[in-house]
């Protein structure tokens, strides 16, 4: 009897509630355990001073250990993030795995450069209508300049017709 057949991966063996919510937490990072430690001091200040001692003792307090951002850089992290977040788990083929993990880079990928094609247009199309705005604009003020030159003239040649209108009465006095 061979006894590698018969030993159990331990990410599929059975877990207590202790161990889910270690896990649950090691995911979320230190601030996680923190919170979870401050919250059961203001409930019932022995269980928050058995999670300072945990955290202590399994040196989670001042390690970077349950912190999942330490492998944020490797791409095994990425994937594995990639399909918790979009709820994909995994078949238990690698190689449909990695057929879909790079599948879903490709789309996300795709997704990241259709995005910025959109940015892109709106962008110009806001400077479009900004240019068409200040075209209006200019042609408003040169208009009212126009009409203000106009408006002088008109004052003008009005200026010299009382003068000329009133010439001749002034004549007769």
């Amino acid at each position: 009897m061979n006894t590698a057949a018969h030993t159990t991966r331990y990410e599929n063996a059975p877990r207590g509630w202790f161990s889910r919510t270690e896990a649950w937490l090691d995911e979320r990072g230190k601030g996680a355990w923190i919170a979870t430690m401050v919250v059961s001091f203001i409930l019932f200040w022995p269980v928050g001073l058995a999670l300072l001692a945990y955290m202590i003792w399994s040196k989670r307090m001042f390690s970077k250990s349950c912190s999942h951002r330490r492998n944020h850089d490797s791409q095994a992290w990425q994937d594995r993030h990639m399909s918790h977040r979009h709820g994909f788990a995994s078949s238990g083929n690698t190689a449909f795995d990695a057929y879909k993990a790079e599948t879903l880079r490709r789309l996300m990928s795709e997704q990241e450069a259709f995005e910025a094609f959109l940015e892109r247009l709106r962008a110009a199309k806001d400077k479009s209508e900004f240019d068409q705005f200040m075209d209006e604009r200019a042609e408003a003020a040169r208009s009212s300049h126009i009409e203000d030159e106009d408006m002088d003239d008109d004052a003008d040649d009005r200026a010299e017709d009382v003068e000329i209108l009133d010439e001749p009465t002034r004549k007769k006095k």
